[in-house]
């Protein structure tokens, strides 16, 4: 066999190609139309019906447009439906802007504080480039939203509404990136100049003050203190006047952030059951009281854990691949979504462990179950999903999943403590084992 691709190749090729008619066929349909929609099974939807035998009342679909909170939508999507049961309110949406103020504050700051912890390390290594390639993008991890929760609060929609940056956040990541980039080199460049770590932490200060007034100008100043007016669903009056983020999220949510925790499903040789991982310079909250730490099980606890929490009322705060095998248009997740094997007539076998291990898959989108729909043995069939990109893809911005789905390209749940058995609760205790920052679990959904 030759190294090179010859051209008596290339015509073996191409009458290997010309025998079979359904080639061309093929062809012109994706080279008209796209990939997805060549492949797209028209039987998808028959198949994978928005029904469910279990079933979460949840709020209207909300839009985070360009920009990657979907980890805040999902995030806030659970939270305000306490809000909403609290104040009987027909619908109401927390401020997705609030927390990505301080998410993009907190990160500048974790950005520059690694870059002091590793002043040493060499600017072509692997650490530091990993550190420079994406300061202060836009998605995150669970933990990552409760330490910015703990510590700033939540306020509601129309106390500090999105802004036109806000929606469409690729400007501001441009040039906070660059700034913060611009700073890195500025503290490695004093540090070899000889200057002292309370040096360059006196300069790091006098760099946030800039990060701040950049993001002020962005996404306008939050509150530190609000009144919020709304009506009920009984047309009540109700006024919440001068309380703190703080305190409206203790009064309204109220979620007890320590009991709330995520389990991971990672079937890779490196990462066995049972333990507990973490992911270097992964965060954003420097002092935070949540560092990244999730327990690793398998699928089938992960499924079991989410329907208890569904029989109980309470939606599921899940991570997976949602562009593997779906349907945006339609909102379907599903392995028999697009028939991409039949369109190019050759098979796809890669395991789950196995797309994780060579960089094909990992989590790259949060979306909250709100239903699942079990057969007479009770295990799920499909699961229906709230997902935060507008109300005109899927049934009003809903996708169904099917169950062999979630299994494949599903990686994270967010779940109550109470929901793990005796034994996962005790694993849950141990020390993380320390993953290399550029590991596939420590991917963030956007």
């Amino acid at each position: 066999m030759n190294a090179s691709v010859r051209f008596e190749d290339l015509e073996r090729f191409s009458d290997y190609f010309e025998e079979n008619y359904a080639n061309t066929v093929a062809m012109n349909a994706a080279a008209k139309c796209g990939i997805g929609a060549a492949a797209a099974n028209v039987y998808a939807a028959a198949k994978n019906p928005h029904a469910y035998s279990v079933f979460v009342e949840s709020g209207e679909v909300c839009n985070q447009k360009k920009s990657g909170r979907c980890w805040m939508f999902a995030s806030l999507n659970v939270m305000r439906l306490r809000v909403m049961e609290k104040l009987n309110l027909e619908n109401m949406e927390l401020s997705q802007n609030y927390p990505l103020f301080y998410d993009k504050l907190e990160k500048s700051n974790y950005f520059l504080e690694n870059i002091i912890e590793t002043l040493d390390e060499p600017l072509n290594g692997r650490v530091v480039s990993y550190l420079l390639q994406d300061p202060v993008g836009d998605g995150g991890q669970w933990d990552m939203f409760r330490s910015l929760v703990a510590k700033y609060g939540v306020v509601p929609q129309d106390v500090y509404p999105d802004t036109a940056v806000s929606v469409e956040t690729m400007e501001l990541r441009k040039y906070l990136t660059l700034k913060l980039r611009g700073f890195a080199c500025e503290l490695r460049e004093a540090h070899a100049a000889g200057k002292t770590i309370e040096d360059l932490r006196a300069m790091k200060d006098t760099m946030m003050e800039t990060v701040y007034r950049m993001l002020c100008i962005c996404l306008g100043k939050p509150p530190v203190k609000f009144t919020w007016e709304t009506r009920d669903k009984d047309g009540n009056f109700v006024r919440i006047k001068d309380i703190t983020p703080q305190d409206f999220y203790e009064q309204y949510v109220g979620y007890d952030l320590d009991s709330l925790v995520t389990v991971i499903n990672a079937p890779t040789k490196d990462k066995p059951y049972g333990h507990t991982y973490t992911v270097q310079y992964l965060g954003s909250v420097k002092e935070g009281k949540y560092p990244v730490k999730y327990l690793n099980l398998p699928m089938d606890d992960l499924r079991a854990i989410a329907i208890a929490m569904l029989k109980d009322g309470m939606p599921v705060w899940f991570g997976s691949d949602v562009g593997q095998f779906s349907d945006r248009k339609a909102g379907i997740l599903s392995m028999d979504a697009l028939d991409v094997a039949g369109l190019f007539d050759t098979d796809f076998p890669m395991t789950k462990a196995q797309r994780l291990d060579y960089g094909e898959s990992l989590m790259t989108h949060a979306m909250v179950l709100t239903g699942v729909d079990l057969d007479d043995s009770g295990k799920p069939i499909r699961w229906r999903v709230e997902n935060s990109w507008g109300d005109e893809v899927g049934k009003k911005g809903y996708f169904v999943m099917s169950d062999e789905w979630f299994g494949q390209f599903s990686y994270q749940i967010l779940l109550d403590r109470k929901y793990l058995s005796k034994e996962q609760a005790e694993q849950l205790e141990q020390d993380p084992i320390l993953l290399a920052p550029w590991d596939p679990m420590g991917s963030l959904a956007m």
